[in-house]
């Protein structure tokens, strides 16, 4: 597909906040997905825990300067709702429920017949099939205080929030660009970050739930080094032995959930065909290598190396997810 004309000339800031960085793309053209510029900046431990900013004065003095240096000024700005925050559920409503009405009945529903584990959500909705009397959609639901607390942030340094996403469908988003998703293929997409994985499943294009998982880190056990590349990255200094035992119960929870989708939704019927692994976490080979000695299902990733930037250095894989959140809206 061509890449929108009017892309550079609004020139959209793609952000990424989590707890341990702010990270910045800028899209240059969607097909091949290219990044003109990207940014990184890691943020001192407890200014944001599990997605929740808990020290927002800190937060907002470096976003400033992170505005500054990457000469963001006034931009318009995409951002994710951090995994965490996010619930997707499968919901069936009365068929004669029109489209437009969908909000409305929901909101009627909450805490009756539609259950969400935090009040006053926000969320959005995708309509999936329609089968008697019933209809099926797809939600996605977040809690409107936390998720505002992002908006109003941008919107206080002079920036204009545009559109929020999740991150299994910024990476999902990614994946199909570089024309890697396959008809009939129900993908286990695997995100492994230094603070948490998010384990989510695709099938016919379509998320059909996601999974958090936070990991417990000791930070004094870990500091910052620059690769090759000048770019910075995290290192563990502590007993590999601990990571490992860290990493065993996620590679448990993996199996669960596959069980999960294979045996308690579809009888057996239906199993995940492909495990695509992905992330920042900065012992993703040894997983990539460990998730392939375990299962006999093909596992993918997305090789940062093979993106065309528009600069000499290659894209860092920390990249990929802001490379995904930019091409929301430009397929």
């Amino acid at each position: 597909m061509p890449f929108s004309l009017q892309l550079r000339k609004n020139r959209i800031a793609n952000i990424i906040l989590n707890d341990h960085s702010i990270r910045y793309v800028e899209l240059k053209q969607f097909h091949p997905p290219t990044a003109q510029r990207w940014g990184e900046r890691f943020l001192p431990p407890g200014i944001i825990s599990d997605g929740k900013i808990t020290d927002l004065d800190a937060l907002e003095n470096i976003l400033d300067e992170c505005i500054e240096d990457w000469k963001l000024h006034k931009r318009q700005v995409r951002f994710l709702v951090p995994d965490s925050l996010v619930i997707i559920r499968k919901v069936a409503i009365p068929a004669d429920v029109e489209e437009d009405e969908y909000r409305s009945y929901l909101y009627l529903e909450l805490g009756s017949s539609i259950h969400l584990p935090f009040e006053d959500p926000v969320f959005d909705i995708f309509p999936l099939s329609t089968e008697g009397q019933q209809k099926e959609i797809l939600l996605f639901a977040s809690p409107e205080k936390y998720v505002m607390e992002y908006a109003d942030l941008f919107s206080s340094l002079k920036m204009n929030p545009i559109a929020a996403d999740i991150s299994p469908l910024s990476v999902y988003r990614l994946y199909h660009s570089l024309d890697n998703a396959r008809n009939g293929e129900r993908l286990f997409l695997v995100q492994f970050s230094l603070t948490q994985v998010t384990m989510s499943i695709f099938a016919d294009h379509i998320p059909q739930f996601m999974r958090h998982f936070p990991l417990e880190l000791d930070w004094e056990k870990w500091s910052i080094q620059m690769d090759s590349e000048e770019t910075n990255s995290h290192k563990y200094n502590g007993d590999i032995e601990v990571l490992k035992l860290q990493l065993e119960e996620i590679f448990r929870e993996m199996t669960k959930l596959m069980d999960y989708y294979r045996y308690s939704l579809h009888n057996g019927k239906e199993e995940v065909t492909k495990i695509l692994l992905t992330g920042d976490h900065p012992m993703l080979d040894l997983i990539i290598e460990e998730v392939n000695n375990r299962y006999e299902i093909p596992v993918q990733t997305l090789a940062a190396e093979s993106l065309s930037t528009n600069r000499t250095k290659s894209l860092p894989s920390s990249q990929l997810l802001g490379l995904g959140l930019a091409l929301k809206g430009v397929e």
